[in-house]
């Protein structure tokens, strides 16, 4: 199967609010698809029905279906903390624990009791490898996370998902914090673990979504207008709303 998420006429509210419509989108692995569109139009709320994030609203529905490698999770009877191991979650700023480097990698493998002792070290390791940290950072696994730049945050943060050994990697808006050298160095990493899994990213700068993304999405208003493969999407749109965003002459 090259889908990991498969999603079928996707309603969601907020209440009475509802805001998402039929969305149907496919999601392959070890690819970046990036989501586009205006603020307030469904990205990060979409991007949150695929952990069941939005769960922890009160309030809130979800009507339709979404497969996470041919799993079902909408429904009552998906494990959410499984299935948020499985399908983690970057967000817009930083957040590392105010612990020290080791710890904040080290947390998810000992609350799933994944390892302990010499196992539980390389895991470390090799999450930090894989955000390029540990040869900067391999003598310094004490030093406390909030002392590092926010680039390496982010990049600390992702190490702490890797950690748990997840299949996706969901990422709102992961540069929004960042300056430009420091986004460069995200979206140089974003590429590398493509490799290794599939990733999701809302982003409000469509450069960024040119650059690093296999396919975009571009919702407006709770749709999802289009979805094809990113170069279709920024050349050669099918729907007028999507060309009028791109151009700026909308949103």
């Amino acid at each position: 199967m090259k889908n990991a998420i498969e999603v079928k006429d996707l309603d969601f509210y907020y209440g009475k609010f509802k805001a998402l419509s039929k969305v149907n989108i496919d999601v392959r692995r070890n690819e970046i698809t990036a989501l586009i569109g205006p603020s307030g139009c469904g990205k990060s709320t979409f991007l949150r029905c695929l952990n069941r994030m939005n769960d922890l609203i009160p309030g809130i529905k979800a009507e339709g279906s979404i497969k996470v490698e041919g799993v079902e999770i909408n429904n009552g009877t998906t494990d959410l903390v499984d299935l948020r191991k499985k399908v983690g979650m970057v967000f817009q700023r930083p957040n590392p624990f105010p612990l020290s480097i080791f710890e904040n990698v080290a947390f998810g493998p000992k609350i799933h009791r994944m390892a302990k002792g010499d196992e539980l070290k390389d895991i470390v390791k090799s999450s930090l490898q894989k955000v390029l940290l540990w040869d900067e950072f391999k003598d310094k696994l004490n030093k406390n996370a909030l002392s590092l730049t926010l680039e390496q945050q982010q990049r600390l943060c992702i190490a702490r998902l890797v950690a748990v050994r997840p299949d996706i990697l969901l990422m709102d808006e992961p540069c929004s914090a960042l300056d430009p050298v420091a986004i460069q160095k995200i979206e140089d990493l974003m590429r590398f673990l493509k490799k290794d899994y599939t990733i999701i990213i809302v982003t409000h700068n469509m450069q960024q979504a040119a650059r690093v993304s296999d396919r975009t999405g571009f919702f407006l208003l709770g749709e999802l207008i289009e979805f094809s493969e990113t170069d279709k999407i920024f050349t050669a749109p099918s729907d007028k709303r999507t060309e009028e965003y791109i151009t700026g002459r909308y949103g």
